[in-house]
């Protein structure tokens, strides 16, 4: 779909997923081949790798085999590629040289791990240390802050991320400073009139 965002691969084979369509066979194509580069997935740094990791579980797609690919996509593959990629804090960024977590692309990160916490002791101990970062970087406010600044997303980002692994967003001690929890801290974004 896009010669250097298989994210955009990713985002469609979700949509069509959660709409219940076969995405082996949009107008003849199987989007799935999208994914089975590495080299095409990774382009985008650590974006791709997650939210093909997040396509591909979406519903236990079996990954084709790409004859012509650098590198197959395999799903240890992916996990290892979003593993190693953790930065000096513990958890995630967009721009792999920095050394502070970004809690959208942490929260994107321990969401694409999230099925794969429970069997693979690796994934366990990255995720861990990065509920540990998420909890120390969250403001006094509930809230998160992204490169943009403080945003919905990040808090969104977070809270599905937490969601995934059974932590309620809402009642874990972790995420809430001052009495003030990361759901409390989305809802600071609704506007008037809805």
């Amino acid at each position: 779909m896009h010669r250097a965002k298989s994210t955009e691969n990713s985002r469609v084979i979700l949509a069509l997923t959660s709409a219940g369509y076969d995405v082996t066979n949009v107008a003849g194509h199987n989007l799935l081949k999208g994914l089975t580069d590495m080299n095409h997935v990774k382009k985008q740094g650590i974006n791709g790798p997650i939210w093909a990791l997040i396509a591909l579980d979406s519903h236990n797609y079996d990954i084709p085999t790409n004859a012509d690919a650098s590198t197959q996509v395999t799903r240890e593959g992916l996990i290892k590629y979003i593993l190693d990629n953790r930065v000096d804090d513990g958890g995630w960024n967009l721009m792999l040289a920095s050394k502070v977590c970004d809690p959208d692309m942490t929260g994107m990160a321990i969401q694409a791990l999230a099925p794969y916490y429970n069997t693979n002791p690796d994934v366990k101990a990255a995720v861990d240390g990065a509920l540990e970062t998420l909890s120390k970087v969250q403001h006094e406010n509930g809230g998160y802050s992204s490169m943009e600044g403080s945003c919905s997303e990040s808090c969104a980002q977070v809270i599905v991320a937490l969601t995934s692994l059974g932590i309620n967003p809402e009642t874990d001690l972790r995420f809430t400073k001052n009495g003030i929890s990361v759901v409390d801290a989305m809802c600071l974004f609704a506007v008037e009139g809805g």
